[in-house]
């Protein structure tokens, strides 16, 4: 039923989220003068790799030994602004209608560190990865790894159809301006 409403939400959006994204991807070209679709490596549902694709955001600057400069120095001020809005993450529908994420769940990260989860940790590996998820619309970047982890794992076990109309609801509002929160309604059920 997931995957259905998945589909079915970006069949539904696509007139407006097509346009979006190939703007974005115009803008990304002129201000990269590159392929707009940066590829990498993430982990899915039990751990499986899958390539995950984002909008650039950065540089490929590299220091004189060939290696890669520290994201600090190669994240641009179009990039800062592209990450703010999300729409870097765009390109991920993608990945939802090939089958290796969702819409809703845990944020993939990186195989190396699947290696480092501890047994609760790896529950969030137990749903398919999200787009957006409980954690991104409680701080995202602004909350601690060990927080991040408690929101997904608690996600994993309390998923509904109400709760991922909610988190949908509430990242839309979030990307479209702060302004906007006091529009957001409260969520009834219990996540702590």
């Amino acid at each position: 039923m997931k995957r259905f409403l998945d589909i079915t939400l970006i069949v539904i959006t696509s007139p407006v989220t097509l346009p979006v994204m190939g703007l974005t991807a115009l803008f990304v070209s002129v201000c990269f003068r590159r392929w707009p679709v940066f590829c990498q490596l993430r982990s899915g549902q039990y751990g499986t790799p899958f390539v995950m694709y984002k909008f650039r955001t950065m540089t490929d600057k590299s220091d004189a030994s060939g290696n890669l400069l520290p994201d600090a120095f190669r994240l641009t001020t179009p990039g800062r602004w592209l990450r703010k809005t999300s729409l870097d993450e765009l390109p991920q529908l993608l990945n939802v209608l090939r089958g290796d994420m969702s819409l809703i769940g845990p944020r993939p990260l990186l195989p190396e560190y699947t290696l480092l989860y501890t047994d609760f940790e790896r529950q969030r590996q137990l749903i398919k990865p999200g787009l957006t998820g409980w954690a991104q619309i409680h701080g995202r970047n602004n909350i601690s790894w060990q927080r991040k982890f408690e929101l997904d794992v608690w996600y994993v076990h309390h998923q509904s159809r109400q709760l991922d109309a909610y988190i949908l609801w509430k990242t839309c509002l979030l990307m479209l301006s702060p302004v906007a929160e006091p529009l957001m309604p409260r969520f009834t059920g219990t996540y702590d």
